[in-house]
């Protein structure tokens, strides 16, 4: 298949994609949620807020003035991006309906760099919402995944 041709750089070694094992399980997925809803509320900066102020590195795809876009650094597809505002709105549940342009604008930046990394078979768009939901950053974050087909049910 294409994706046993495709390579990924990985502790400094080049490895088939369908070699790898998966970076996250679905117990990890569970635990980390179940983490980060304890400390739900708490007044510390989350990660996407050291990466939005530049304290802390990433690989950003895509800025501008309301959002930016950087690759996921536990990639569950050959291509997994976020997209997040710039503004902490830590849950979709918790957005206003003012934030509606907002929103709006974060789905056509999803869509921009979804083109800009050739995902014309195209991808999947998901928000995960609180600890059922298996969010595992109270900041809104939305993941594309792309570069291979999906499967359904997702878990």
């Amino acid at each position: 298949m294409v994706e046993n041709l495709m390579l990924r750089r990985q502790s400094h070694a080049l490895l088939p994609l369908s070699s790898r094992r998966p970076l996250c399980t679905k117990s990890d997925e569970v635990r980390l949620a179940e983490e980060a809803s304890k400390k739900y509320g708490s007044p510390a900066p989350t990660i996407f807020s050291k990466l939005i102020d530049k304290s802390i590195p990433a690989d950003i795809i895509y800025e501008d003035e309301k959002c930016l876009a950087f690759r996921d650094i536990s990639p569950q597809a050959p291509v997994h991006f976020l997209v997040i505002p710039r503004v902490p709105i830590p849950r979709i549940s918790e957005a206003k309906d003012d934030d509606a342009e907002l929103l709006g604008h974060l789905l056509v930046v999803a869509k921009n760099v979804a083109k800009q990394e050739s995902l014309s078979e195209g991808y999947r768009v998901v928000i995960n919402d609180g600890k059922h939901g298996a969010q595992s950053v109270y900041h809104l974050h939305i993941h594309v995944l792309g570069g291979r087909q999906m499967k359904w049910p997702p878990g």
